[in-house]
């Protein structure tokens, strides 16, 4: 049943694609230890999907998966939902991740990116914040102390793996994939495509929290370097969960007791539309 009663908590993980084949938090962290699960709760846009809380380094953290869509429930509405809950938490710190297509050349399939950019190009998402009354200015969008956290995290977890510390992420409605044309045309803008990063990206903003996230590179997108196949596809996201688990535990672990150290919160600012 939903409950109005939110946990407090400073620390929030958003799962996404790149860690669907792995339990979270379970055995991924030493420091990881499961307190509640399937924790629906009553906000202004209806339900929440299921939360599960857990500790780490000590610290309550809550863990949503959000990647994906509830059946009758459009992705922008599911985010609110997410981010009303995480507002009431008080929660000051995200982390994401995901799976993603290539548009750069440079970048292959098993490549890490935490981009510090990106371009939405949804359609169908949020178009008002669950805080209101806010200017957000998205100067800086991604939040430079969690993406260091997540780079210490990936170099020290997966030191053989191509690590790319800046990117521009394309976001695109989905669920389906892009056409070659449509690729070709992101590419002049991005260097990753998915459907996850926005809104999240700037609903964190209007909480008053950081976000930041690493992204797994799971296939190229239609016409850059070489066709993608489904099983390829499958393989990598069941073969790198649990990798990618750990790098973002790993990485909010550090954050669980780090002052801000970045300027986010600054970047919002009181709405000058009355």
């Amino acid at each position: 049943m939903p409950t109005a009663v939110v946990p407090a908590a400073r620390l929030a993980v958003i799962g996404g694609s790149a860690t669907q084949g792995a339990p979270f938090p379970d055995d991924l962290h030493p420091d990881a230890a499961p307190l509640d699960d399937d924790l629906v709760f009553e906000t202004p846009y209806g339900d929440s999907p299921p939360f599960r809380l857990f500790t780490l380094a000590g610290e309550p953290v809550l863990h949503v998966r959000l990647h994906g869509w509830r059946p009758g429930v459009p992705r922008g509405l599911a985010s609110r939902q997410v981010f009303s809950v995480l507002y009431r938490a008080g929660v000051r710190r995200i982390l994401s991740e995901a799976g993603v297509g290539s548009l750069n050349h440079l970048l292959d399939p098993g490549d890490l990116v935490i981009c510090d950019d990106f371009v939405d190009l949804t359609t169908d998402r949020a178009v008002e914040g669950v805080v209101g009354g806010r200017l957000l200015i998205m100067r800086e969008p991604v939040c430079p102390v969690g993406r260091a956290a997540l780079s210490r995290a990936a170099r020290r977890l997966a030191p053989d793996r191509r690590l790319f510390t800046r990117g521009v992420y394309v976001v695109t409605e989905g669920p389906r994939f892009e056409s070659p044309a449509e690729v070709r045309h992101l590419q002049a803008g991005g260097d990753v495509v998915g459907q996850s990063f926005s809104p999240e990206v700037w609903l964190a903003r209007d909480i008053g929290a950081c976000y930041a996230g690493i992204y797994l590179i799971v296939n190229y997108g239609e016409g850059v370097v070489a066709d993608w196949s489904h099983d390829e596809l499958k393989r990598r996201f069941t073969d790198d969960a649990r990798l990618m688990g750990r790098i973002v535990l790993d990485a909010a672990a550090s954050l669980s007791h780090e002052q801000a150290g970045c300027r986010c919160r600054e970047l919002r600012k009181p709405t000058l539309l009355g």
